[in-house]
This record gives structure tokens, sequence and C-alpha cells, in this order.
């Protein structure tokens, strides 16, 4: 049912959703519509989650105005002196947004469009381009405020404050 389901188009969450009503129904005898959003509710209702909109609200700030360019230009001087100067920016950048932002997906594609016509207009090689972003992006999983540690901490039931440090300070000695 599932791959029939994802095989029509149908959106990955929806089908999930089907094939657990569908299983519900099947296999149990408690109401499958009081199961399922007692469920949904207690685990969008979290504390812990509320932080997920104010990272995505932050990153769109940060994309929409012109902090983010800012920030990227005023980093460029301090990196001038290393070799390879602009991507050392490229880096530090992305962490910097990173830390703002909470997301890897929001850093890559805000720091790359700063970055990519910059970088090809200096004759970068392209592989240099697209691994230094791509490296770098991924820091925004490691550095707190981290939203994938968040959802994660959520989804495993460790939705107190101090679990949630715990794994962020998991994630900082992997970085490491």
């Amino acid at each position: 049912m599932l791959f029939t389901l994802l095989g029509t188009g149908v959106w990955v969450g929806l089908a999930l959703m089907g094939v657990a009503w569908v299983g519900m129904e099947l296999f149990t005898s408690r109401p499958v519509g009081d199961a399922m959003l007692t469920t949904i509710w207690a685990s969008s209702s979290s504390w812990t989650l509320t932080a997920l909109p104010m990272f995505i609200w932050m990153g769109e700030i940060l994309y929409r105005t012109r902090l983010s360019e800012d920030m990227f230009k005023g980093l460029s001087p301090w990196m001038a002196g290393l070799p390879g100067g602009l991507v050392h920016t490229n880096i530090v950048g992305c962490t910097l947004f990173g830390a703002a932002s909470g997301s890897s997906a929001a850093t890559l594609s805000t720091v790359g469009k700063m970055t990519i016509p910059e970088l090809r207009r200096r004759n970068y090689p392209e592989p240099v381009v697209v691994g230094t972003l791509a490296g770098a992006a991924t820091l925004g999983l490691m550095i707190p405020p981290s939203l994938t540690l968040i959802v994660y901490g959520v989804t495993v039931n460790t939705s107190r404050c101090c679990h949630v440090n715990a794994l962020h300070i998991a994630g900082r000695g992997l970085s490491a």
C-alpha cells in the first residue's frame, strides 16, 4: 500500500499516515481517529519544538534582509591574507550563518547565492566551490542551536532542556 501511494504521487507524510490508518484499522480495536489525533497532538505540542519556527524565522530574516550579505562582506577583509581567502570567507560565513539559523539547508542556499557567483568570477575551480559550500553548510547541524538535534531530542523523548543541551554537547564533541 505504501509503494502504491508513493507511486501515485501522494506526499510521503500522507502516505505514511494512510498506511498507519489502515494498519490500525486491521490490527487494533482502539478507535483509529482518536489514537492518531492524540499521538499527533502529543508529538507536535512539545515546548521544545517552539524553537523551530523561531530559527526558521531567523534564517528568513537573514535571507530577506541585507544582513547576511553585510556579514559576508565584513568577513572578507579578515580572510584576505589567507591563501584562497574567499574560500575561507565562505567557510566562516557558513559557520556563522549556521549558528544563527540552525539549518544547513538555509545556510547552503543563502551563503551559496552570495558566494558562488563571486567564486566563479574569480576562476575558482568548481569542485572547490561546491565542496567548501557543501562541507561548511553541514556545520549548522553540529553548532547549537541545531534544528536537527532539537527534532531528534523530541523524537526520542529527551525533550527536557538539559537533555537537548546534552545532545548539543555530544554533537560538538563529534565535530571536533
